[in-house]
């Protein structure tokens, strides 16, 4: 059963992303280009081979592929996943605007017809039948319209019957008409002179193309200095927030007691060594007390990733460095996690706690860690302690904070969520998390959620800015 869920979530997925290209392809490339041109020809391709890309980058480490293969997949597939999503967004914010463009263009076309056609006359037919045609908005010389070898009648003269045959003069009209000569060929537009007085002949863009270029590339820029700017983001590394948080039970010797929190460090094939050691830097920076790894660290496995994690190993705390595992390390071998972070100094809380100066410090699994018998055991880490202890928990996701309230927990330190990581994913993130950045409180326990140091899939950050936050802990007896 779980298996035929897969597989429809996953058809779902497929069909969904196969309709949002096609649809960006319709509007940046199918709309705003020739059929054949070489634009197209690119365009065309580029919708099927990035979304290939993309979900290569999304499978790659599912599957076991080469970690060189993996890296060189990650960069432009999932890239590519957040300019679709930005494109898209910007695309339809487009949509409202394209109708709105478009009668505006109509109506300042209408009017330079209109003022073209006052300045240069119009063409008809006098009362009495002869051509009556001006370009110049004056009357035509009467000698003009006389057949050869007749006499201009005087001005004076009786005007001619109503009852006059007609045919006569239209007919000399037509010889003489067939007698002149030939125009010369119009001469090459002016560029500067407004449409309506182009000749027929000369192709001009559409109204319709002209605006679909127009939303079309504000569209582009839009979405893709989007994504730059989330990139710089992430690239920059995370910065340093600080909290004071009170607790009732904390005494007075241990008011002021700082912990640098930091979750979701994301290792994997884009972000790797020098990502790592930025962060390693920036903690230190803040000379804590105590340094507490909320889960995340890793996407990949020990032999990919080993390497780049070992800068952890100069985290420097007064109290010691402490992790717990996130549902990520289970999907790269959170056993295999857990023995190299110990090897590289770090004190792995599996449902376990210590007793720290003025409170105690636990640490509970991920819940990710229930398929393998290995989830969050409140009992094990929280059951038989002194509750008159002040007590701060390590959990990587927010969701738990109810068996926290249950257990007396004073605070849960947890992340998970990234904040969003790309607006308006805050959105979706506050249908699946209690709370999604911050600190809020649920009974007599304050929980904390970082938005975390790095980022998950596209290394793109909108809205939802990387931290490592100092946790600052303050007695009410102080």
């Amino acid at each position: 059963m779980a298996a035929v869920v897969f597989v429809l979530v996953a058809l779902v997925v497929l069909a969904l992303l196969a309709s949002v290209h096609r649809y960006v392809w319709r509007r940046f490339v199918g709309d705003t280009t020739a059929p054949g041109s070489t634009l197209r020809k690119v365009g065309t391709v580029a919708a099927f081979v990035l979304p290939l890309l993309s979900l290569g980058a999304m499978t790659s480490g599912r599957i076991g592929a080469p970690f060189w293969l993996q890296q060189v997949l990650a960069w432009p597939g999932f890239l590519w996943l957040a300019c679709l999503m930005y494109l898209t967004l910007a695309l339809l914010v487009g949509e409202v605007v394209r109708p709105l463009l478009t009668r505006v263009l109509a109506r300042r076309d209408a009017t330079a017809a209109a003022r073209a056609t006052a300045g240069t006359g119009t063409s008809g037919t006098a009362v009495d039948g002869t051509l009556a045609a001006t370009t110049s908005g004056t009357r035509p010389r009467t000698e003009e319209l006389v057949p050869a070898g007749r006499s201009c009648p005087s001005t004076s003269a009786d005007p001619a019957p109503a009852t006059a045959p007609a045919a006569e003069p239209e007919a000399e009209a037509v010889r003489d008409t067939e007698a002149a000569p030939a125009e010369p060929e119009p001469a090459e537009a002016d560029p500067a002179a407004p449409a309506t007085a182009t000749a027929p002949g000369l192709a001009h863009p559409s109204r319709r193309l002209f605006v679909s270029r127009v939303v079309g590339g504000a569209a582009a820029a839009a979405g893709l200095a989007t994504v730059g700017y989330g990139t710089a983001n992430v690239l920059r590394g995370p910065s340093v927030k600080r909290i004071t948080v009170p607790l009732a039970k904390l005494p007075r010797a241990a008011h002021g007691f700082r912990i640098a929190v930091v979750s979701d460090i994301h290792i994997g094939p884009i972000l790797g060594r020098a990502h790592t050691r930025r962060i390693v830097d920036t903690i230190n920076s803040t000379s804590p007390d105590l340094i507490a790894v909320v889960g995340d660290l890793v996407d990949g496995s020990v032999a990919d990733l080993g390497s780049a994690a070992e800068p952890l190993a100069g985290l420097r705390a007064r109290h010691g460095s402490f992790f717990v595992t996130g549902n990520h390390e289970y999907f790269s071998g959170a056993e295999q996690w857990v023995n190299h972070v110990r090897e590289l100094g770090l004190i792995p809380l599996e449902n376990a706690r210590v007793e720290m100066g003025g409170f105690d410090l636990a640490g509970v699994n991920d819940i990710a860690g229930e398929t393998e018998g290995q989830g969050p055991d409140f009992v094990r880490a929280l059951g038989d302690r002194d509750r008159g202890r002040a007590a701060v928990l390590l959990a990587h996701q927010p969701v738990v904070i109810h068996d926290a309230v249950e257990h007396g927990v004073d605070l849960q330190l947890s992340g998970h969520t990234h904040g969003g990581q790309l607006w308006p994913g805050n959105y979706l993130a506050e249908l699946a998390n209690p709370t999604v950045a911050g600190l809020e409180q649920y009974g007599d326990t304050q929980l904390f959620v970082s938005r975390g140091a790095g980022a998950w899939g596209p290394p793109v950050r909108v809205g939802a800015p990387a931290d490592i936050t100092v946790v600052e802990l303050a007695s009410r007896q102080a």
